[in-house]
């Protein structure tokens, strides 16, 4: 440990003297009430110390002493069902140290429960040859996550002890024998956050992650170990749709990072996802999810740290095996407190005032995600899918942040703000959005359906695509100059916009569909323009036909809200729609 004195104050960033041999990346303790900070900048023996704590009432003067040790997450049981702040303090033992709702300096907490006691299981025997990376014994974390308790990095030998019962995490669960003496194996492992884990191999992603959400499974899927952005101004959704992806996506494993987002909307996750029923496990959401809070009444410079707090956590499970989604609610917040760090510095600015390395930094979150062969003999595959939101100022997408997030992720789910304003959710814009995964789907599910959903989809954006320019014409000319098929398809246009793409996060059965209920739907929609051109073709006026049609119409709005256990309902709107257009071809042959 080395000693320094604090020679200057400015806000988060404190500069001391005297630190000759420390170096960036040290965690610190800063002044009288040892405040965590971490090193970011060294010029002769003095250091600049990023403080993660509110910085008020500490002078020129007080000591600052390094730890020597780069700023790392605990990693073992106890992870799930957890809040943290942004570098890993757990909010509601850090509530009962300090005795108070708020914030307090200088208390000190374990990441982890140190005396609670898990059910160790050994999956390998005295004697077996281990080497990092290898699973040595499980602990059922949660009733959803059976936690794997993996062989440190840089341990490799062969078994002299495990012993099956119950442990704390500092307490030996093996002992291993290697070329330089027995090493003790615990539960609890320590990771620099700032550096990724090492991996065996980096795969292709390959599996469509499905999120329930309609417009994300059809129009713009993303894959796991894919990367996403959810860009849109402010009041758009951005929020809500992380909100559904992370109860309903088909992962096993959520961290959802809110950093620098107002405080309610981790309240409203913490009150409203232990009551949600996960409808792959039948167990609560919270028992796969792990939280990281720093909401914008917390210390900015931890927002900082928010983020790779979560995405250390996110590869100790995938590293597991498991699939595992973060989201970063949002990735803007994080880039300010990069630009108030970098002003603090008086670096050269790049544009906007963010620092010139923003593009680097982002693209480095990014690169942290991905499928994976993991390092362990069994050769296990896990993938991180990293979902963020971009909040650019009044919606504009040119802003720096976005630019550099566009460069590097995949898919692009663009917020419209006009059909937030029409209470349209999600208020993904279907013609500005996109997925470079869309195609290797659609291959995907045509498999697993065993149908045409690629066709249904590439005939889905035909359409929109068509009122999109039908519409244009509708604004200069009005509908009557629109031929009748062109009427026809603002119809249909407008059944897949408000009956398919439209869903209601607080329903319960319209707040997630399954890839089988959206085929259903889209086909039954399909099924509907096929027959309204037929009459078109028939010369039937189309007054006619939407009269004729009414009562169709009316069912396919309902069917989101019907349960897909409820099969036959499905099966009698393609009879319904059959019947209809029958008839309706029927009497127009007969007044002919």
């Amino acid at each position: 440990m080395k000693s320094g004195v604090i020679v200057k104050v400015s806000g988060p960033l404190v500069v001391a003297s005297g630190m000759e041999d420390a170096k960036i990346q040290d965690v610190c303790l800063v002044g009288h009430n040892k405040l965590i900070g971490e090193i970011i900048e060294m010029r002769g023996d003095m250091a600049s110390v990023q403080v993660y704590e509110e910085t008020s009432g500490i002078g020129p003067g007080e000591p600052l002493v390094t730890t020597g040790q780069a700023l790392s997450v605990e990693l073992g049981p106890g992870l799930i069902s957890q809040m943290f702040d942004g570098i890993q303090r757990p909010l509601d033992r850090f509530m009962q140290a300090a005795e108070s709702s708020f914030m307090k300096k200088g208390v000190s907490v374990t990441s982890l429960d140190r005396t609670k006691k898990w059910a160790f299981k050994p999956a390998v025997a005295v004697g077996a040859a281990v080497s990092q990376g290898d699973i040595i014994g499980t602990v059922q974390e949660t009733s959803a996550i059976v936690h794997k308790i993996m062989v440190p990095q840089g341990i490799s030998g062969t078994i002299s002890r495990i012993e099956e019962g119950e442990f704390t995490i500092e307490e030996t669960v093996a002992v291993v024998e290697t070329d330089s003496g027995p090493q003790n194996l615990t539960m609890l492992q320590k990771w620099p956050v700032r550096y990724p884990r090492p991996v065996a191999e980096k795969l292709v992603p390959v599996e469509p992650m499905t999120t329930g959400q309609r417009v994300i499974d059809t129009l713009f899927p993303v894959l796991k170990g894919g990367t996403a952005a959810i860009p849109g101004p402010f009041g758009a959704g951005k929020t809500v749709m992380q909100h559904q992806i992370a109860k309903w996506s088909d992962v096993d494993v959520v961290v959802y990072v809110g950093c620098g987002e107002r405080g309610n909307e981790m309240t409203d996750v913490v009150m409203e996802f232990p009551e949600l029923v996960d409808p792959r496990t039948g167990a609560s959401i919270m028992e796969r999810t792990i939280l990281i809070a720093n909401t914008s009444n917390m210390p900015v410079a931890a927002r900082e740290a928010s983020i790779y707090t979560g995405i250390t956590i996110a590869e100790y499970f995938r590293d597991m095996g498991y699939n595992v989604a973060i989201m970063a609610d949002s990735t803007s917040r994080w880039a300010e407190a990069l630009r108030e760090m970098s002003g603090r510095l008086q670096e050269m600015p790049g544009d906007e005032g963010y620092p010139a390395y923003l593009g680097s930094r982002i693209s480095s979150y990014y690169e942290r995600a991905g499928r994976v062969t993991a390092l362990g003999s069994d050769g296990r595959v896990g993938s991180i899918t990293a979902i963020s939101a971009v909040s650019p100022p009044g919606g504009d997408i040119s802003e720096p942040v976005t630019q550099n997030t566009l460069r590097v992720v995949k898919v692009f789910w663009a917020l419209d703000a006009n059909l937030s304003r029409r209470r349209h959710f999600p208020a993904i814009n279907w013609l500005t959005s996109y997925s470079l995964y869309s195609d290797q789907v659609r291959k995907m599910i045509d498999r697993t359906l065993s149908a045409d959903w690629g066709g249904l989809v590439q005939w889905m954006v035909d359409v929109l695509q068509d009122e999109a320019r039908l519409e244009e014409v509708v604004r200069l000319i009005g509908t009557d100059s629109l031929s009748v098929r062109d009427r026809l398809t603002l119809e249909v246009a407008k059944s897949l916009r408000e009956d398919y793409l439209q869903q209601n996060s607080f329903d319960s059965t319209d707040s997630f569909t399954t890839l089988n209920k959206q085929h259903r739907m889209v086909s039954l929609i399909r099924h509907f323009a096929d027959g309204a051109y037929r009459a078109c073709e028939a010369g039937l006026p189309f007054a006619e036909i939407y009269r004729a049609t009414t009562d169709i119409r009316e069912k396919l709005a309902r069917m989101k809200y019907t349960p897909e256990e409820n099969a036959g309902a499905f099966d009698a709107i393609g009879q319904d729609i059959s019947a209809a257009f029958a008839r309706l071809l029927d009497e127009g042959g007969q007044e002919e």
